[in-house]
This record gives C-alpha cells, sequence and structure tokens, in this order.
C-alpha cells in the first residue's frame, strides 16, 4: 500500500512549496525470512533408524570378536553373526513397536482429555501420532543393514588373525559413516557425533572380546 505525505517547505518568496513524499511498501527493506528446518520432527525415525543400525553393526561385530576370541572357525563366527543378526532385528522391532504403542496410547489419551475441554483439533493431531508398524520396520530393517556389514567382511576370510582385523577396520569404517550420516540428518557437529559413535563401538568390541577370551580360558571351556 502506498502512502502519500505532504510537507511544505519554506521558499525564498515566503512562498510554501508542497512537497509530496510517497512512502511505499519497497521503501521499506525487510529481511526474508529463512526457513530452517524442524530437526525436531525428525526425531522419531532419525533414532529409530541411527540406533537400529548402529546397533546392528556394534551387537553382531562385538559377538563375532567375542567367538573369535576362543574359536578359530569361521564357519561359527558366522553362524553366530548371522543368529545375532535375526534375533536383534526381531528384538528392535517387538522393543520399538512396544515403545511407540505406548507412546501413541498416551497421546491419545491426552487428546481426549482436549477434546472433552473443547480445546483439542482432531484432525491435526491424529497427523501427529506416531505409526508403530512404521517404527517397528525402521529399527528392524536398520539393525539388518548395520548387522550385515561384520558379516560380509568376515565371509570370505579364512586366515583367523586376518578376519578379526578386517572384521575391526570395517565396523570402523561404517562406525564413522553412521555416525556422520546421523549428524547431517540431525543437524548435530559430525566430528564430535562420529568420535562418540566410534569410541563405543570399539568399547563394546574391546570389552566382549576380552571377556569371552577371558572367561574361556580360566574355565577351560571347549567351544
Amino acid at each position: 500500500m502506498a502512502a502519500s505525505q505532504s510537507l511544505k517547505l519554506p521558499s525564498l518568496n515566503n512562498v510554501e512549496i508542497p512537497v509530496h513524499i510517497i512512502h511505499t511498501e519497497e521503501n521499506q527493506i525487510q529481511e526474508p525470512a529463512v526457513d530452517e528446518l524442524d530437526y525436531s520432527q525428525r526425531g522419531q525415525w532419525l533414532r529409530a533408524a541411527v540406533l537400529g543400525a548402529n546397533d546392528g553393526l556394534v551387537s553382531v561385530a562385538s559377538l563375532m570378536m567375542g567367538v573369535s576370541s576362543v574359536k578359530e572357525d569361521v564357519k561359527a563366527v558366522i553362524v553366530v553373526g548371522f543368529a545375532g543378526l535375526v534375533a536383534g532385528a526381531c528384538s528392535m522391532a517387538i522393543g520399538e513397536f512396544v515403545s511407540v504403542c505406548t507412546q501413541r496410547d498416551v497421546e491419545i489419551a491426552q487428546m481426549k482429555r482436549e477434546k472433552r475441554k473443547g480445546s483439542s483439533k482432531s484432525d491435526e493431531n491424529d497427523e501427529k501420532l506416531p505409526n508403530p508398524v512404521q517404527a517397528a520396520l525402521a529399527s528392524a530393517l536398520a539393525f539388518a543393514i548395520g548387522a550385515v556389514v561384520p558379516l560380509l567382511a568376515a565371509a570370505f576370510i579364512r586366515q583367523h588373525k586376518v578376519r578379526m582385523a578386517a572384521v575391526v577396520a570395517v565396523a570402523s569404517v561404517a562406525l564413522v559413516v553412521f555416525g556422520v550420516t546421523g549428524a547431517l540428518l540431525g543437524g548435530t557437529p559430525m566430528v564430535k557425533s562420529s568420535a562418540r559413535v566410534l569410541v563405543g563401538g570399539w568399547m563394546a568390541m574391546g570389552t566382549t572380546f576380552g571377556l569371552t577370551k577371558l572367561i574361556g580360558s580360566d574355565h577351560g571351556m571347549q567351544f
């Protein structure tokens, strides 16, 4: 909208000269609003995917390192790793399904209370409800993807020490990739996120390897 304002200026002959100043919206400089991604809206599926992949990788790699500490047979290592993949994927799916169902029930109960008070918008709230099936499938798939990485690294290597080194090396690279991916999708610092994921994975694999070797050696267990 343009607005006109009259300003009278004195002249040399004492004659007032009207000067019209036109204000327009174009004269006002406004900084365009910057649309920023709401990373909190990604929280549900991002948490399920990143945690699932990281858990699959660390769990199966740690299992394989533990078995490798007391047994050199590649078949035993692969079988244990595959069993860990299946069991872990099922566990992640069931756990995520139960967790999200509980969250959904709580939100539905809250919606009903707000509806009774007349302050609820049912259409908008229905769209925000979490999907337990989607979360469960995402967790299981992500776990399986992470678990396949150390299995593929060990499947084609016969030499025992080389196989263990390959599992640790490939798992370390994958942990860094998962950390960077999670940081990019979540808008968090990449170095900090990657370092946290990598160190945690090393601790899990080292602890499993050491304790399994200790128990197998002290008790003279035959595998």
